[in-house]
């Protein structure tokens, strides 16, 4: 059974700073050649973010190792059908609970 995909009620601030996550990301995947859809980082992050909420100024501003684990680790997990990370990822700017 598939659920329904949730996204996050960003404020004005929260978007700007996931306009910056992206931006960072376009340019660590063009150093290695590689292209970004942008528009699908930004919905991978606000469907994240409405199940598991995210850090986000502290992921925008981590160091590149764990950056990429975040949000490489996000765009490669979550189940665009439902919004929900599978294999047991667990982003490491995460809310704590």
């Amino acid at each position: 059974m598939q659920g329904t995909i949730e996204f996050a009620d960003f404020t004005k601030e929260e978007r700007k700073i996931v306009r910056g996550i992206v931006d960072r990301a376009a340019k660590i995947m063009r150093q290695h050649g590689r292209r970004l859809d942008k528009m699908s980082l930004a919905m991978d992050l606000e469907a994240t973010h409405a199940k598991v909420p995210l850090r986000l100024q502290e992921l925008l501003e981590a160091d590149d190792f764990n950056f990429a684990h975040d949000v490489f680790g996000i765009m490669r997990h979550i189940d665009r059908s439902t919004g929900l990370l599978g294999d047991c990822f667990v982003p490491r700017f995460a809310l704590q609970a």
